[in-house]
């Protein structure tokens, strides 16, 4: 299937402001891009490109006094099968594990191991360890928070969304990856899009916010908040939590003037307005 996805968000700064935007999609998805990345600044704006330690693309600018609008689009091709499920994955023992996972077993700032190991180990210790421990800790805290835009707080940490059992996507994730930590096993926070797609329209979209787990060799999905296999994940970052992987990292005051975000399937005719694929340095992306 073919999926569109983009952004445009609008900031009002008073004063020239640097920004580090993450709004692209990741590095693994590139070799699926049908209708590579436009992205654009009202006004026009000077705009840089880095990778940042996690291997996230960051776009580098500095804002203008006034409105700054910034636009992206892009299609890419994905085989529209949902989540995978590994019932048989198992565990990987720390000392066994490959260095570049290690970080993901430290606690950080939104996900405080050392304040919730206890209770982690109270609740998931009994249960077999592999996959199906990992499932019971998605299916504790899905069942565990209450999912309210209106009570969305930018400083909410795991321990607090624990007690409060109320928050968003990012709180749902945070709880378990802080739990997967606490267990010993590497779990690494994740934004992107998802489209409704093969479920129940689900009004204005957003970026939403899930984790990846360390099983058996290989990052799996897992979704706390939404807790099935869902179709057409787009990953845009990943870090150890969202302290790692702002949509927008401001140095200086703004004030958020629009946001709209879209993701939805496009006919499978529309593959015939698209060359055959190339990379994106070959289609001139930076």
């Amino acid at each position: 299937m073919l999926i569109r996805y983009g952004y445009e968000i609008t900031l009002t700064c008073a004063q020239p402001t640097p920004l580090v935007c993450l709004l692209s999609v990741h590095e693994d998805r590139r070799g699926d891009i049908r209708d590579p990345e436009k992205t654009f600044t009202t006004p026009i704006t000077p705009v840089s490109t880095y990778r940042d330690l996690y291997g996230n693309r960051c776009l580098r600018l500095v804002a203008p006094p006034g409105d700054l609008m910034i636009w992206g689009d892009a299609t890419l091709e994905d085989d529209g099968r949902p989540d995978p499920i590994f019932p048989d994955a198992r565990e990987t023992p720390v000392q066994d594990l490959p260095v570049e996972c290690l970080i993901f077993l430290m606690g950080s700032r939104y996900c405080e191991t050392d304040r919730l190991s206890q209770i982690a180990w109270d609740t998931f210790g009994k249960i077999a360890p592999g996959w199906g421990r990992v499932q019971a800790v998605c299916d504790f805290v899905n069942a565990h928070i209450h999912f309210d835009y209106m009570q969305a707080r930018a400083t909410r940490s795991a321990w607090e969304v624990f007690h409060e059992r109320v928050g968003v996507c990012r709180d749902f994730a945070h709880l378990a990856v802080t739990f997967c930590r606490c267990l010993n096993i590497p779990a690494r926070y994740v934004n992107g899009h998802l489209g409704d797609i093969g479920v129940p329209d689900g009004g204005p979209m957003d970026f939403s916010a899930w984790m990846e787990v360390y099983l058996d060799g290989a990052w799996h999905t897992f979704d706390p908040r939404l807790n099935v296999p869902r179709i057409g994940r787009i990953v845009v970052a990943r870090g150890r939590d969202a302290a790692d992987v702002p949509l927008i990292n401001s140095f200086g005051p703004h004030v958020l003037k629009s946001f709209r975000v879209w993701t939805y399937e496009l006919p499978l005719a529309a593959a015939e307005c698209f060359p055959p694929q190339q990379s994106l340095q070959d289609k001139g992306v930076f």
